[in-house]
């Protein structure tokens, strides 16, 4: 087993990343794929935290742009966390490793509420943990609280997992000339308006120093070559003069 470059790193995932081919809820084919490549890198001695989303199964930011109170749609969207961090949950002890549940707001038969130093101590002991609905604060992003919680647990990096292979100038599905980047910097994730994170996680990175790297959950064993430190897909962090294009 090749040697881990990080200690610790919270792994952000979408809630769309959980669909798979269908157009609303859980693909368990998923669900197991992403379990099954977090089990393949469990003997690298890598302390895990989670984060995921809930767009597969609830938006709040659309459901309050159709004409619901803001702060009951992103509760809502913060209880459809719940559901796929639970699932996740499941798969990861389907396949052997222990797992915990950590919710910003409590519901005591489900999952711990999350209190910072357990979370860190399920990482001392080798555990999974998944973190679940959000920073548990309406108008709040799922985006914004993998930065929080990467920084409240010591994370070495934030693992931006999408369904592209990293940051480009334009939506590489829609335009075939679109370039990718390597390297950028956070200023310059922000004056170009990239969708790498949202505004308020991005700037949290930056004032904490804290590297993001953006790459392809889909293609088998990118996980473990990011642990390795190999370079694939984008790295946002701060210090670079220039965005680097690849």
């Amino acid at each position: 087993m090749a040697q881990a470059r990080f200690k610790r790193v919270l792994l952000k995932l979408s809630g769309e990343a959980l669909m798979g081919s269908k157009s609303f809820g859980i693909d368990q084919k998923v669900v197991q794929y992403i379990s099954k490549e977090l089990k393949g890198i469990s003997k690298m001695g890598v302390q895990i935290a989670i984060v995921i989303g809930g767009g597969n199964i609830f938006r709040g930011l659309e459901a309050s742009a159709e004409g619901m109170e803001r702060t009951s749609a992103d509760y809502m969207g913060m209880l459809a966390t719940a559901l796929n961090a639970l699932a996740l949950q499941n798969a990861l002890e389907m396949n052997g490793m222990p797992t915990r549940v950590l919710s910003a707001i409590e519901m005591r038969e489900l999952a711990e509420p999350y209190i910072r130093r357990r979370a860190v101590r399920h990482l001392e002991k080798g555990r999974f943990i998944i973190f679940a609905c959000g920073t548990g604060n309406p108008y709040f992003t799922t985006d914004t609280a993998a930065a929080l919680r990467a920084m409240e647990i010591g994370a070495d990096i934030i693992l931006k997992a999408t369904k592209v292979d990293g940051v480009y100038t334009s939506d590489p599905m829609k335009d075939p000339s679109a370039k990718r980047f390597s390297e950028i910097t956070y200023i310059d994730v922000l004056k170009k308006g990239l969708k790498v994170m949202d505004s308020t996680a991005i700037s949290l990175c930056m004032d904490n120093n804290l590297p993001i790297m953006v790459f392809s959950l889909m293609k088998q064993g990118n996980i473990k070559k990011v642990l390795e430190g190999k370079k694939i897909g984008t790295v946002v962090k701060g210090g670079i003069p220039h965005a680097k294009r690849g």
